[in-house]
């Protein structure tokens, strides 16, 4: 028997979508993107993106999953036996960024309990890339692991395991029910306070100053079609396995505008937050705000530790509310890149949910060790450079052309509509079969040519390797027997 749970209400459902979209990336990704793309004027093409990507790729997703109730492989089965395959090696991508999702976890339970007394130090760079990290560009030292790191990824593949392997509303819907209030509660008082600072208004006016010179530029436009995909998590199958759990009667179409207009206010709102605290390093140190922002994991890691130790006793209380509003924002996350291969293998094999979640949990913390290495967080680069340009755009090409193209599309828009008060149509059909594809096929392009283009040797032999786990592993979840009689 096959252990599968509906929500016990729509509210659920929507704190753990929220929580899917409201990750790591929200609270320093978006900030640095939009500074670095034109300010205020990034806004522009940004809600263009939210409505012209996010809110109709949603929709196929929820479509999909409530139409068949099943995971991404089983529909993909009965739609054509053939496809199952397709359905596996879709699945590898949320998994395998799942892997490395729980390093930069990980890496940010360490400055958790570091900021309680800024045990960082002065050179925030240097601590994290040589003490934390222990990093090292030669490809031999992946062979040293840093044992610090890899409890810490231990811990969070414990908590990600504790949650995700009970049943669906006790373990991650009360979860989400309880971190998502806290996390947005914790995040106001940072932006409030943030606003507060001397020179907050030097980060503030550089976010939202238009520079319509940009407005113009492609890659401006691209930036903002990639920031609404990795935002809303859109091509992960996150949307499709939840929605597939929903009982009847529940209007989807204001289900996908709720998740997707409060995961991008809930992105303008940090970003106000982040650039007002990095408004007053500028002020402080005398440095222009664009040789204080950095990206990624510089921002979260190197350049706000800096800022907390120019807070004096306040920092004390800021770095710590920072680091576990992180926390809180990517476990919910992670918690849901578990649930499209749970599903799946739940579909096939007729195992336990507990079984599947231990099984996941296993094999996904034996992969992360290679980022608790010396090397690790090159490879953690690499990965996410892959996945993301290569397979997460590919994937929403794919189901763009399956669920536009080759499934009866009128069928899905029938099952968003059903208990809908706003509904679907002509142009969402032109959306997901046209727009979408051109767009997001134009972005696969360029994003591919960039990375090979700029790639080291180590870089092509380590994506090349992925890439291979990629399609042979899904080879043998579609040829092993199903376990289950109406698979």
């Amino acid at each position: 028997m096959t252990e599968k749970n509906q929500w016990k209400n729509n509210m659920t459902f929507l704190l753990a979508m929220i929580g899917s979209a409201v990750g790591l990336g929200n609270i320093w990704r978006f900030p640095y993107i939009s500074y670095t793309n034109g300010g205020g004027a990034f806004l522009v093409p940004y809600i263009i993106a939210i409505a012209c990507v996010g809110l109709p790729f949603i929709y196929i997703e929820y479509g999909a999953g409530y139409r068949f109730k099943a995971s991404l492989s089983k529909i993909l089965r009965k739609i054509n036996r053939k496809f199952e395959y397709i359905g596996w090696f879709i699945l590898m991508v949320p998994y395998l960024i799942l892997t490395y999702y729980t390093c930069i976890l990980g890496w940010n339970i360490i400055y958790l309990f570091l900021s309680f007394n800024k045990g960082w130090g002065q050179d925030t760079n240097g601590f994290f890339m040589n003490s934390v990290l222990q990093a090292s560009n030669n490809p031999m030292s992946a062979l040293h692991i840093v044992l610090p790191v890899l409890f810490a990824i231990f811990i969070v593949w414990f908590i990600v395991w504790f949650i995700s392997h009970k049943d669906l509303n006790d373990g991650l819907g009360n979860v989400c029910a309880v971190l998502i209030p806290v996390l947005f509660v914790l995040m106001a008082g940072i932006v409030i306070y943030s606003l507060t600072l001397p020179g907050a208004y030097i980060g503030v006016k550089a976010l939202f100053t238009p520079d319509w010179s940009q407005i113009t530029n492609i890659n401006i436009w691209l930036a903002a079609f990639g920031q609404i995909v990795f935002s809303l998590s859109l091509g992960l199958c996150i949307m499709l396995t939840y929605a597939s759990y929903l009982p009847k009667g529940v209007d989807l179409v204001k289900n996908g505008l709720t998740v997707g207009l409060t995961n991008s206010g809930f992105e303008v709102f940090t970003a106000v937050g982040m650039f007002s605290i990095l408004g007053f390093m500028s002020l402080s140190s005398g440095l222009p705000l664009d040789k204080v922002v950095s990206a990624g994991t510089g921002l979260a890691f190197i350049a706000l530790p800096s800022v907390f130790d120019k807070m004096g006793f306040v920092g004390y209380i800021i770095g710590p509310l920072f680091f576990i509003c992180l926390f809180f924002a990517g476990l919910t996350s992670a918690l849901s890149l578990v649930e499209p291969i749970s599903s799946a293998l739940i579909d096939k094999f007729g195992i336990s949910r507990k079984r599947a979640s231990t099984y996941i949990c296993i094999v996904g913390f034996l992969i992360a060790i290679i980022y608790s290495t010396s090397y690790g967080n090159n490879i953690l680069t690499y990965f996410d450079q892959f996945l993301n340009q290569f397979g997460l755009l590919l994937t929403m090409i794919i189901e763009c052309v399956i669920f536009g193209w080759i499934y009866k599309i009128d069928d899905i828009v029938d099952s968003i509509n059903k208990y809908s008060k706003h509904k679907i149509g002509k142009t969402w059909k032109f959306i997901i079969r046209y727009f979408i594809p051109i767009v997001i096929g134009i972005m696969w392009i360029t994003g591919n040519i960039q990375n090979f283009a700029s790639g080291d040797s180590n870089q092509i032999i380590i994506q090349g390797l992925l890439l291979l786990v990629m399609i042979v592993v899904p080879i043998l979840f579609t040829k092993a027997k199903p376990k289950v009689d109406d698979y």
